[in-house]
């Protein structure tokens, strides 16, 4: 089926839902015995510190008169201001994992992952993350909106990685291989443009330096938004 335009369409989060699962039932069959695919919860990676940001917050200050800092009633010290921080809903991708150690993920990006820069810098260093520890992923995004921002973009600044741009939408696969010479290891990448309109592709998902499976995004991604969005 060709590519939505989901800028322009209500259901984007049954969808996602409906393709992850999807995703999971192409892939089991073809994963040899020793490995398990499943869907669970987006690890929280730590790369570095995120870029200074200015949060979205609310700040309440306690007015004039408040009881004293060290006469909260419970014995805390009343704070000088609560702040209602803005957060980061948890997200879900589709896992692989060999002897309980995670080989392998498939990321499916929703628009609140990077509709502000503050979930931008998180969900990039989640996507390197995968790549540091020596996960493989395969990173689908099929929304073209911030036009002026790509997650393959930002994970390639965070690694280091030379490529030519490549906006959204898109399809990349990363497979981490053998130790560099000069340190670190081999990325290899298969970057993929998608356009509204036109069929998804079909691309590897490693599952070691040597061994991948094919991941049918075309056929996924039909049945997922029959399910979901067209009926």
């Amino acid at each position: 089926m060709p590519l939505h335009d989901w800028s322009n369409l209500p259901g984007w989060e049954g969808v996602h839902q409906v393709w992850g699962v999807e995703l999971l039932y192409a892939l089991k069959p073809l994963l040899p015995p020793a490995y398990r695919a499943y869907i669970g919860t987006t690890p929280t990676f730590a790369i570095g510190g995120p870029e200074p940001l200015r949060p979205d917050v609310g700040v309440r200050d306690w007015p004039a008169g408040a009881p004293d800092a060290s006469t909260g009633s419970q014995g805390m010290p009343e704070p000088d201001a609560e702040v209602a921080v803005a957060t980061l809903s948890a997200d879900t991708a589709v896992m692989v994992e060999r002897a309980g150690r995670l080989v392998a993920a498939i990321e499916l990006v929703s628009p609140r992952n990077k509709d502000r820069s503050s979930a931008q810098a998180a969900y990039a260093a989640d996507y390197a993350g995968y790549l540091l520890r020596g996960v493989h992923l395969l990173l689908v995004d099929v929304h073209r909106r911030p036009p002026s921002f790509s997650f393959a973009d930002r994970v390639a600044g965070a690694l280091s990685l030379r490529q030519p741009p490549t906006p959204a939408p898109f399809a990349v696969g990363y497979r981490v291989g053998e130790p560099a010479p000069g340190g670190g290891r081999f990325l290899a990448v298969w970057r993929r443009p998608l356009a509204v309109g036109e069929p998804l592709p079909t691309l590897p998902l490693p599952l070691t330096v040597t061994e991948s499976v094919p991941v049918d995004l075309e056929g996924t991604y039909r049945r997922a938004t029959e399910a979901a969005y067209l009926t």
